[in-house]
């Protein structure tokens, strides 16, 4: 009998565990440039307030644009085509940041937004085509497994960077980043090679998920108008990563040799490893809040954002480094528990059919959101950090009501849908 279970689920998962796989080269390739990319764009000339706007609009365009991919991706049943053609822009647009000059600036702000572009096409298709193999394992679980690996490749991606610092101390710092851009072609190679081989041993990863015997329609239902809300609130008040990092960077890189005690944590050779130990906060969160949604619900939501909203005012607020380190973490763990249940949420919202429309939809307004915030929390930084503190942790507070009202409706809906029955 146990011989058997093992058999029925080791095909749902062997898939996910091997997506996930590509997702953790995936990650290692463009977090690890994450870990460095608010400091080198920087570096390049860029102000606070043209990093936050790039990032947002870049966020913008790879979430927006996944309502286009995620209809014509639902049209076409092209889930492989659309996931490759993504990979292929999301993995290449990183190292090629190599080849930017002294002072380019833009074109390191164009290839941010071909990158999201990537991940625009990708994700609608990807995420449905996880989703399928999440049905038969617990969609928190699942996506929490997903993550945990994404972060895993997220940990390793800035380490990589760290080492590349560490070992080449000739030439001037510009130098140094455009390496570790070029090395990270390394892991954007083997993440393609995966994925290629994952898809053929899942040519039809659809199969993992019965079709309904009629079919349902998509609708904005209230419980996911609501959800929908909420989220975006979220993604309103969450600090971009390029922002901390140059946060961190300009306020206490210089003071490191004030800091000899603490093992110098924030000199510019160290400035990866802050990013890597947020990415492994990350991937304990995502598995953790994931599984903990398969049994709680939007709860586990709720949880996670009243654990990582005060992440603000430890990294901006505080002055000392253990405390802007707890600061990180915390973000770390918002980070973890938005990534495996946003997705999990919308698999349980939205019928077969119609998923990647679903997700596509979801993630729009998520990165419009991401954009607005990104945009005014960075012109903030520029004219008054506590006013930028209180603005992001206001804005994810203020989603936890939309989450429970939102819960409260799926389980009306669902008391409903049984009733008709």
């Amino acid at each position: 009998m146990s011989g058997k279970k093992g058999k029925r689920l080791s095909q749902a998962m062997i898939f996910i565990l091997l997506f996930g796989i590509v997702s953790l080269f995936s990650d290692m390739t463009h977090e690890g440039a994450s870990s460095i990319r608010g400091a080198y764009m920087s570096l390049l000339g860029a102000s606070a307030g043209t990093i936050g706007f790039i990032s947002g609009l870049g966020e913008l365009i790879g979430y927006s644009m996944r309502y286009v991919f995620g209809k014509l991706t639902d049209r076409t049943k092209r889930y492989w085509t659309m996931t490759i053609a993504g990979y292929v822009l999301d993995v290449l647009a990183v190292p090629a940041l190599a080849l930017v000059g002294e002072h380019g600036w833009i074109f390191a702000c164009l290839l941010l937004v071909i990158q999201r572009m990537g991940k625009a096409i990708k994700k609608p298709a990807k995420d449905t085509i996880m989703s399928f193999a999440a049905s038969q394992e617990g969609v928190g679980k699942s996506f929490g497994i997903q993550e945990a690996l994404d972060q895993i490749g997220a940990f390793l991606g800035p380490v990589l960077l760290y080492l590349v610092m560490l070992f080449k101390t000739d030439g001037t710092t510009f130098a140094v980043y455009s390496t570790c851009f070029a090395v990270l072609a390394i892991p954007g190679a083997i993440t393609l090679v995966l994925l290629l081989i994952t898809r053929r041993r899942f040519p039809n990863p659809e199969n993992f998920e019965p079709t309904p015997k009629e079919y349902i329609p998509f609708k904005m239902k209230k419980e996911f108008v609501l959800y929908i809300a909420g989220i975006s609130l979220f993604a309103f008040g969450f600090i971009d990563y390029s922002i901390i990092i140059m946060h961190v960077s300009n306020t206490y890189a210089g003071l490191a040799e004030g800091l000899a005690e603490t093992g110098s944590l924030v000199t510019s050779g160290n400035l990866p490893l802050l990013y890597a130990g947020a990415m492994l906060v990350d991937a304990v969160a995502a598995l953790f809040f994931g599984m903990l949604y398969d049994r709680k619900g939007a709860k586990a939501l709720v949880l996670s954002t009243v654990i990582s909203a005060p992440f603000a005012v430890l990294v901006f607020a505080a002055h000392s480094v253990p405390t802007v380190l707890v600061g990180i973490a915390l973000w770390g763990v918002g980070m973890g528990a938005q990534e495996s249940i946003l997705k999990a949420a919308v698999t349980r919202m939205v019928p077969k059919d119609s998923r990647a429309t679903g997700y596509g939809i979801f993630e729009c307004s998520f990165g419009a959101f991401w954009f607005l915030g990104s945009w005014l929390l960075g012109v903030l930084y520029d004219i008054s950090v506590p006013a930028m503190v209180a603005v992001s942790v206001a804005a994810q507070l203020a989603a936890i009501p939309l989450y429970i009202l939102s819960a409260r409706a799926e389980k009306r809906s669902a008391f409903a849908s049984a009733d008709r029955r």
